[in-house]
C-alpha cells in the first residue's frame, strides 16, 4: 500500500488562512500591519525567484511589503547601512536578505547586522541560542525547520518517544530540526540522532527511525530498503537532475521516493513537500514579530 502523502503546498494554504486572520487582528487591534522587507542584490535567477514568490505572498497577506533591489557591485559597507537603516525603521518588523551574496560581502557580517528582534530567516546567532533553550526564550525559528516541525504536527504523527534520524548536519537544516524535536514538550521530546557523510553503517540508523528526515543534497541517497515499514519520511532535497523536453528543471529529492512510498507509512513529495512550507513558516514569524512589536506574545 502507497504511503500517505504530506502535501506541504496544502498545509501551507491551511496556515496562511490563519494568518490572514491574523493580519487582520492586528490592524484591528493595534492599527498595525506586519511590515516585511526582502533585500535582493543581483539578479540570480533563483533568487529572483524565490524573492518573487515571498513578495507575491506577503503582500497576498497583506503585509506592508518593502522590495528593496540592490546592485550585485554594492560595497559590503552599503549593504550594511542599507540593513541598519530597516532596522530602525518601526514600520518594519521582519528583515530577509536573499542568499546567496556576491562573494566581495561577507554573509556572516551581513546576517549578523540584522536585529535579533527582526531577524525572520531566523539565522542570527541570537535566535538560534533561543531556539537552543527552547520554550518561551525561542522568538523566530529557522523557516525550513520550523515548517518540518509543522508538517508532523499537523499531520499527526507522533512525537513523544520517537525515534528520528536526521541525516544532515547543516546549520540551516540538520542541526536545528534535531535540536528542536529534541525540545521538552509539544512539537518535541523524540529522541534524536543526527547522522552524516562520517556516519558508520549509515543505512542501519535509518533503518531503525520511526520519522526519517534527509536533508543531504545528494539525489536518491536514501534506498527503500533503508527504510522502517510505516515510517514518516521527511525529504528536504531539491536536487536538479536534468531537463524536460520542454526546458523544465526537472528535480528529486534525496530519497529514492518511487520505491520509499511503497514501504514508508507517510512520505513528502519532491516538488510540493517541505519547499512551501519554508515561505509559510517565514510569513508566520513575520506575524509573530508584528504582534511582538505591539506587546503580545503570540
Amino acid at each position: 500500500m502507497s504511503a500517505e502523502l504530506l502535501s506541504g503546498t496544502a498545509m501551507r494554504r491551511e496556515i496562511l488562512a490563519e494568518l490572514a486572520a491574523e493580519v487582520q487582528s492586528l490592524q484591528e487591534q493595534h492599527g498595525v500591519r506586519p511590515g516585511l522587507v526582502t533585500i535582493l542584490v543581483g539578479k540570480n535567477p533563483a533568487s529572483v525567484s524565490y524573492v518573487s514568490l515571498k513578495v507575491k505572498t506577503a503582500l497576498e497577506l497583506g503585509f506592508h511589503e518593502v522590495q528593496e533591489s540592490l546592485p550585485e557591485t554594492i560595497s559590503e559597507a552599503d549593504l550594511l547601512a542599507a540593513i541598519e537603516a530597516w532596522n530602525r525603521d518601526p514600520s518594519i518588523h521582519g528583515i530577509l536578505v536573499q542568499l546567496p551574496l556576491p562573494p566581495h560581502i561577507d554573509e556572516k557580517k551581513v546576517i549578523n547586522a540584522i536585529d535579533p528582534d527582526k531577524d525572520v530567516d531566523g539565522f542570527h546567532p541570537v535566535n538560534l541560542g533561543r531556539m537552543v533553550l527552547g520554550g518561551e526564550e525561542a522568538r523566530f525559528l529557522p523557516c525550513t525547520p520550523a515548517g518540518i516541525r509543522e508538517m508532523l504536527v499537523r499531520s499527526g504523527t507522533p512525537l513523544a518517544g520517537a525515534e528520528v534520524v536526521v541525516v544532515g548536519r547543516s546549520n540551516i537544516v540538520g542541526k536545528p530540526i534535531a535540536l528542536m524535536l529534541a525540545q521538552k514538550g509539544p512539537g518535541g521530546d523524540a529522541t534524536v540522532t543526527c547522522v552524516h557523510t562520517h556516519t558508520r553503517d549509515l543505512a542501519g540508523h535509518c533503518k531503525r527511525a520511526d520519522i526519517l528526515i534527509v536533508a543531504a543534497g545528494k539525489p536518491g541517497l536514501i534506498k527503500p530498503e533503508w527504510i522502517k515499514p510505516g515510517a514518516t519520511v521527511i525529504d528536504v532535497g531539491v536536487n536538479r537532475i536534468g531537463e524536460s523536453a520542454s526546458g523544465k528543471a526537472l528535480l528529486a529529492g534525496d530519497v529514492d521516493f518511487a520505491g520509499a512510498r511503497e514501504i514508508a507509512g507517510k512520505i513528502t513529495p519532491v516538488p510540493g513537500g517541505v519547499g512551501p512550507m519554508t515561505i509559510a513558516m517565514l510569513m508566520k514569524n513575520t506575524v509573530r514579530s508584528a504582534w511582538l512589536h505591539c506587546g503580545e506574545k503570540r
